[in-house]
């Protein structure tokens, strides 16, 4: 994806979200140390030291008959599963009234965007393992305004605290992406954070929205991360969510007939129309090119420009659940690269096949389209 402010309505929803009351399941525990919290994450060197939150282990119970030191260890996985289920539906509800969506997928993205699969220790190798919580990594170029992210997830965090960042802002981007109407995501979780902002990647790891080659960079950097053409093309269709907003990456219009109204902070220039709504319009609007109010970068035009990447494009535009078999399977790939896990094969919220499909999201108001 390439690194704009994908941000959707969430910059001015996160000022609000300590204050607006949410439903009686969703309310967060917004305690004097969330809220100074919250307050010190705009701040300096003290964000670094924000979210450190050492992991606490709880005993496993012992057999009668266990008696060396081996069966008397702790149990310490990297987060707690039902502890991941309620941070789940609290996200869900979070949604609702923040309208947060593109922002929170961007979130788990650049966190896991970082890896380098030619580096094999851990975390120097990058990827999703929290360390997009640091200051250093946050002031990153390419992060601008992810800082409104954090502030979402921070009261989270405070309220589950034995889930790790790296899992919440997994869970974040694939609750994301399925409440906004998207395919279910194939998850799991269980990953370690870093401890220290010294473990953050150096700055460029990321995509850029305007390169000079606009297909070598994208192989460039995602063949770095293990990705392929097929995945590059699935992913970038995410892009059907959210808005860029040119005074954080440059690019697009600060208002256009589909963002003036909202939802939430009005402004930005979309690539769809409802861009709130997960689907293959991106696909469709760039192959068509008919509205100059639904934005095209560089990196977005080049899907239907190299002959390899207009293959998944063109079918993607023809086919949203090819489209969404892909993405979903591209999205979890990406939301494991460079984690170490605990347990090593991870943990897996079972929704069990009695439980509903959850009603997907649907935005309260987009603008009319005309001006």
């Amino acid at each position: 994806m390439a690194s704009v402010a994908f941000s959707g309505a969430a910059a001015a929803a996160t000022a609000a979200t300590t204050s607006r009351r949410l439903p009686a399941s969703a309310k967060l525990s917004l305690s004097s140390s969330s809220s100074s919290s919250l307050k010190l994450l705009g701040s300096t060197p003290i964000v670094s030291r924000l979210f450190l939150n050492p992991k606490r282990c709880s005993a496993a119970p012992l057999p009668s008959r266990a008696f060396n030191s081996a069966a008397a260890a702790p149990k310490c996985l990297a987060s707690d599963l039902e502890q991941l289920k309620l941070a789940r539906e609290d996200i869900r509800e979070l949604l609702k009234t923040t309208f947060s969506h593109p922002i929170l997928v961007r979130l788990g993205w650049h966190d896991a965007g970082t890896y380098n699969k030619n580096i094999e220790e851990w975390p120097r190798r990058g990827g999703a393992n929290g360390s997009l919580r640091f200051e250093i990594e946050l002031k990153h170029a390419a992060n601008a305004g992810l800082v409104n992210a954090l502030k979402l997830i921070q009261p989270l965090k405070d309220k589950y605290s034995d889930v790790t960042y790296a899992d919440l802002f997994q869970l974040a981007s694939a609750t994301a992406v399925e409440e906004a109407g998207g395919p279910k995501i194939p998850m799991k979780y269980g990953r370690v954070d870093v401890s220290a902002p010294e473990q953050c990647p150096e700055e460029g790891r990321l995509p850029s929205a305007g390169p000079p080659s606009p297909a070598d960079h994208l192989r460039e950097v995602f063949y770095r991360m293990g990705l392929n053409d097929k995945e590059i093309v699935a992913l970038s269709g995410a892009h059907t969510l959210g808005r860029s907003r040119p005074d954080r990456s440059g690019w697009g219009k600060p208002e256009t007939k589909y963002t003036k109204d909202g939802p939430g902070a009005p402004g930005g220039q979309s690539w769809t129309a409802q861009w709130l709504k997960f689907d293959n319009s991106y696909f469709t609007d760039i192959k068509e090119k008919k509205d100059e109010d639904l934005l095209v970068l560089p990196t977005d035009g080049v899907l239907f420009e190299d002959p390899a990447f207009k293959v998944y494009a063109e079918k993607y535009a023809e086919d949203q659940e090819a489209f969404f078999k892909d993405y979903a399977e591209a999205h979890a790939k990406l939301s494991n690269l460079g984690a170490k896990f605990d347990p090593p094969e991870g943990i897996v919220i079972d929704d069990g096949p009695s439980q509903s499909v959850p009603e997907k999201f649907v935005a309260a108001k987009y603008s009319s389209g005309k001006d």
